[in-house]
């Protein structure tokens, strides 16, 4: 099965008062490239949710995220300690100089001082840690459903770049009748050049003579060019029908693909036949785009 490389999934769990949500998100990329991001305090977790992922996929740029909620009404609240000795030290201080000083201060009052700013925590440093089983079995799923996606994609991708190699195969054709229908005018064109050759040849060496020859005739045959374009059609469509991680070899293809239309422009001779190969680039560049979320 061909797999896409772009993909979104999200689900959600909740236990002992607390509740999560994971997100995977997937683009395009060379190779695999996973970043995750989960609460500082759930040490090492994001390690064992990157070994998940490479163990299930083999390319893209996929970024995870795992948030954790405290549930309504049981918002945790906590006492910062160590914040709250810093205003108590400061406050003796104020007090102290104040007495030498024949000033008299009032008590401070234990609402003022949790009023203080970050004396009372709350928030995501005081939400309990979720159980990590749990979280990892709503993960578990949330990779199931982004592996569907990137699936569903995949096939949609197949089916497009299938129809896309039907017409490049229809003007390969249309590319091959033209150069059968343009053989006259070829013979016609070499038999001139051979008489120009052979009105000059005065001297010339008899080697270097047969050498032009030739390549006056390689640069009007492009039966290898039309042959190896339906090779690579061959070659795409059984890696489409092969599947997996095949988005690599599929991108090499549409390389080769590219070469062999620009060698048909260069050497098609005629104005029809350069038209086709301009209509085979174009539809080569469009597969291109495409194979470039192929994974």
């Amino acid at each position: 099965m061909v797999q896409s490389m772009t993909g979104f999934a999200a689900r959600s769990g909740a236990s002992k008062g607390v509740t999560w949500t994971v997100e995977i998100r997937g683009v395009n990329a060379k190779g695999l490239d996973i970043r995750v991001r989960a609460p500082e305090r759930m040490t090492g977790f994001d390690q064992r949710l990157k070994t998940r992922l490479q163990k299930a996929l083999q390319r893209g740029n996929v970024n995870v995220s795992l948030r954790t909620e405290q549930e309504a009404g049981a918002q945790a609240v906590h006492l910062n300690e160590d914040t709250l000795d810093g205003y108590v030290q400061a406050i003796l201080q104020t007090q102290t100089r104040a007495r030498s000083a024949g000033l008299a201060l009032r008590d401070v009052s234990a609402a003022e001082l949790m009023c203080l700013r970050g004396v009372i925590g709350a928030g995501d440093e005081g939400i309990a840690i979720p159980p990590e089983a749990d979280v990892l079995e709503t993960f578990d799923v949330a990779l199931a459903d982004f592996i569907e996606m990137r699936s569903r994609e995949g096939e949609a991708l197949k089916t497009l770049l299938e129809d896309n190699l039907t017409e490049v195969e229809a003007l390969v054709d249309q590319s091959a009748q033209l150069a059968e229908d343009r053989k006259d005018a070829v013979a016609a064109t070499l038999r001139t050049n051979l008489a120009a050759i052979m009105a000059n040849t005065d001297g010339a060496d008899p080697d270097r003579v047969a050498q032009e020859l030739a390549m006056l005739a390689v640069k009007a045959d492009v039966t290898e060019e039309i042959d190896r374009l339906r090779a690579h059609v061959a070659a795409a469509r059984a890696l489409l029908t092969e599947g997996g991680s095949v988005g690599r070899k599929l991108d090499f293809l549409m390389q080769e693909f590219n070469r062999e239309a620009n060698t048909l422009c260069s050497k098609s001779g005629s104005t029809a036949l350069t038209r086709v190969g301009l209509d085979l680039k174009a539809l080569i560049d469009q597969m291109r785009e495409q194979v470039q979320n192929v994974e």
